[in-house]
């Protein structure tokens, strides 16, 4: 399932439900299959995103200079911390405009819950 964050100052963005999930859970929001965030919640939510990243980097730093340097660059996945960007970017922006600026996202359904098998 589709993700649409819409900015009322950036336009629009898309990303997977699962990484919605992980991005929207870490500033304490709830997967529901529309929602917001105001302005005032921007930024405290970029410090939490940054936050995540950061535990995120740590985490996926733990292999070897050499054990990394054997995995071809086209072939290394693209983690959180990379997909966290975006909308990183996004709320900064929309933080940084008018006073009612917000985003609000959009799915076809609440996905709260993590996907079976």
């Amino acid at each position: 399932m589709l993700v649409k964050f819409i900015s009322s100052e950036t336009g629009e963005m898309v990303m997977l439900a699962e990484t919605a999930r992980v991005l929207l859970k870490a500033i304490g929001k709830t997967c529901s299959a529309q929602g917001v965030i105001t302005k005032a919640e921007m930024p405290l939510a970029i410090e939490a995103l940054k936050r995540h990243v950061a535990a995120q980097a740590a985490q996926e730093a733990c292999l070897s200079e050499e054990e990394e340097a054997a995995i071809p660059p086209m072939a290394r996945p693209v983690g959180i911390a990379q997909r966290a960007w975006p909308l990183i970017n996004m709320l900064g922006r929309t933080a940084r405009a008018r006073n009612d600026s917000h985003i609000v996202w959009e799915a076809a359904a609440d996905f709260d819950a993590e996907p079976e098998g």
